[in-house]
């Protein structure tokens, strides 16, 4: 039974995302299909996000071998002229890049006239779906190391999609 939030269901489709890099650099979230990917919607100056970059380099060490990708986007004023800062004066360890707020709130399916907060957290399986996701008021779950760990652990063991097509038991 899919999970409800808002107004969305899950699990759904990721939409394809624009990560933007210091430089004029830009990535696609597409690339990064056969991974479990925690996409951290950010502001470099807000605590909880912070810690939610710290605790992500963390876990991208263990569990980065396994096949999950954090990756992080900040969204505040001059967010693109930050990063390479915030990325040093906290020790992140995978990509952070930036964007304007409306791609954000289009992502999470957020109203524009809803008061969101951050760190706004879109877990994604290998196939390309958003399993979890934060509502527009945010969910602390999602800042805790032993949630998260478990979530993406339970995602990890899904296998990749190609595992998925050739094996018949896989179904469920």
């Amino acid at each position: 039974m899919p999970a409800v939030a808002g107004d969305y269901k899950l699990p759904r489709q990721a939409p394809e995302f624009v990560i933007n890099y210091p430089g004029g650099k830009q990535d696609l979230l597409s690339r990064y299909k056969g991974k479990v990917v925690v996409l951290s919607f950010i502001m470099t100056t807000c605590p909880h996000c912070q810690a939610e970059c710290k605790m992500l380099s963390k876990l991208y060490k263990e569990l980065g071998p396994q096949g999950f990708q954090p990756i992080a986007v900040a969204s505040n004023q001059m967010a693109i002229m930050l990063v390479n800062d915030f990325i040093k004066e906290y020790g992140v360890t995978f990509p952070v890049g930036a964007t304007e707020q409306a791609p954000v709130l289009g992502f999470m399916k957020i109203n524009e006239n809803e008061r969101w907060v951050v760190p706004q957290v879109a877990v994604i399986d290998r196939k390309g779906m958003i399993r979890v996701q934060s509502p527009f008021n945010g969910d602390e779950k999602l800042q805790d190391e032993a949630h998260l760990r478990a979530v993406i652990t339970d995602l990890l063991k899904e296998g990749t999609p190609a595992a998925k097509k050739t094996s018949v038991s896989a179904k469920k």
